[in-house]
């Protein structure tokens, strides 16, 4: 069920030698720093517009462009045509593919970001993979530390997966569109091509082309 090519199209990202000998995608995570450490070969092919702040262990690539106002702390792996605008905050081992946008305030640790995706403003994006063409909209949280602390869960139905991580986020399928000021529980698992609803507080596993939202009534009354 959980199998990675369920979700990710591992062509659209030039580092799938990291899902090599897994059997879930979330575990992906804990390698990307030591991947990264053997692997990462510093230099910048991109633009520069001013003066964003740009880590010592920091690939960027041709095509790229990195606005003023942007810290890339590192390490991380920026790919080809990206656009990094004025605002955001690339910590430590992220890696980002080909095509993709990040906006203003929007905080990325420990991920992978598959090509084309799209993180564009207000958004935090924890211990988590985004796939091909994966859209968050504004304000929208992947939530990667329960608040207990304790290890994260995947839940399917009445199923549960230990991760064995106490940080993980979230993975996106490819073309998944999250909306606006929506929150997802750490150990989230969206399928290709689903939606989840602005405002909605989700938690739990959503199968592929399915609508995740909260139900509520708008009540309208007369104003005295």
């Amino acid at each position: 069920m959980f199998e990675a090519t369920n979700y990710l199209d591992l062509h659209h990202t030039e580092h799938r030698i990291l899902f090599d000998q897994i059997t879930h995608p979330w575990e992906v995570l804990p390698k990307i720093k030591e991947y990264l450490q053997r692997r990462l070969e510093p230099a910048n092919l991109g633009t520069l517009i001013g003066k964003p702040f740009i880590g010592e262990n920091v690939f960027i690539g041709k095509g790229t462009t990195i606005e003023e106002g942007a810290m890339i702390k590192g390490p991380a792996w920026i790919g080809e045509g990206c656009e990094l605008r004025k605002g955001c905050y690339i910590r430590e081992n992220v890696i980002i593919g080909n095509g993709v946008v990040v906006g203003n305030s929007s905080e990325i640790k420990n991920a992978l970001i598959f090509d084309e995706a799209q993180i564009p403003h207000f958004n935090y994006v924890g211990d988590s993979i985004l796939g091909f063409k994966a859209h968050l909209g504004a304000g929208a949280i992947l939530s990667n530390v329960r608040l207990d602390r304790g290890k994260v869960i995947v839940t399917l139905g009445s199923q549960k997966i230990a991760t064995g991580l106490k940080k993980f986020g979230a993975i996106l399928g490819d073309r998944v569109e999250v909306g606006c000021n929506a929150v997802l529980s750490p150990g989230s698992i969206i399928g290709r091509d689903s939606i989840i609803y602005p405002n909605t507080s989700w938690r739990g596993t959503l199968p592929e082309n399915s609508i995740g939202k909260t139900m509520e009534q708008l009540h309208i009354v007369q104003r005295r």
